[in-house]
Formats: C-alpha cells, structure tokens, sequence
C-alpha cells in the first residue's frame, strides 16, 4: 500500500448492528487500527488507549474505527467491558485485512500460523491513505498517530 494511494474500500458488519462502510466517512479523516483478537491483553492496551486519545483525535477532526476477525457479538462485550467509544468491524472471512495487507504468517512458541498483524492506518478526508503503522508496539503510538491525522488532508 502507498502513501497518497486511495485506501481499499469496505463494509463491514459493525457493533452499531449496522454495515459500516469507508463510504460513510467521506469528508473525514480516519483512524483504521487493526488488532488481532477482543479482550487480550495488548488488543485491550491498545483500545483503551484509544479510548483515551478519542477526543483529541475527534478535535483533529477523525474518527476511529477497530477492526479484528472477532465477531460483533465479541465486539459488543469488549465495548461493554471497557467503555469503548468507537465503532468495531467484524472481518470474519479476513478480507479486508487481506486488502490492507495485514492478515500474514505469524509465529508463536514455534507455531506458525495466520493472523492479523496490529497495524494503523491514517486515512484523509479525500480517502486516501495519509500513513500506515505496523507492527506496532503501543509506547508513543497514539501520538504519533495523532500528528499523522493533524497532517492529513
């Protein structure tokens, strides 16, 4: 994926109840973070994390999105049990974690298997993708996603 190129489009069932598009946020800016899986330790660092950040991110003017292979049923205890304040995506079948490129071979205590790697995607107002984090690790992240939604147009 390229900087400056137009982020891959998507809907997705939503712990809204409804689908939830990349469509529906056109004129906004965009924070996509994929994480591998609802109330596990780090997945639940980095969305409380978010939790924390939102309201500079709604001042920078984005809106955050959640996206794991989780179910909205998952989705909807993990919000309840954290006070999450932003909308998760239920990518079952992986597809849009293959369009951004972050559904890969993972090892663990020497298995090998699929899985989504935590990556952040920063997406302008006109959809294009304005930065892409992965493999991230959660120190300094939000803000460093924070200044990439300040520079995105």
């Amino acid at each position: 994926m390229k900087i400056g190129a137009p982020a891959p489009a998507f809907s997705l069932p939503a712990s809204t109840g409804k689908n939830v598009s990349l469509k529906d946020f056109a004129g906004e800016k965009v924070v996509l973070y994929f994480y591998p899986a609802d109330d596990t330790p780090t997945c639940t660092k980095q969305a409380c994390a978010f939790r924390e950040a939102l309201p500079d991110y709604r001042a920078a003017g984005a809106v955050v999105l959640g996206v794991s292979t989780d179910s909205v049923a998952s989705h909807e205890k993990f919000i309840a049990k954290y006070t999450l304040p932003f909308v998760l995506l239920a990518d079952e079948d992986h597809a849009v974690c293959e369009k951004y490129a972050v559904w890969q071979e993972k090892t663990m205590f020497g298995n090998t298997y699929m899985g989504v790697v935590r990556s952040t995607f920063v997406i302008g107002s006109r959809g294009r993708v304005a930065a892409e984090f992965r493999n991230i690790r959660l120190k300094g992240h939000m803000e460093k996603v924070l200044e990439a939604v300040k520079r995105a147009g």
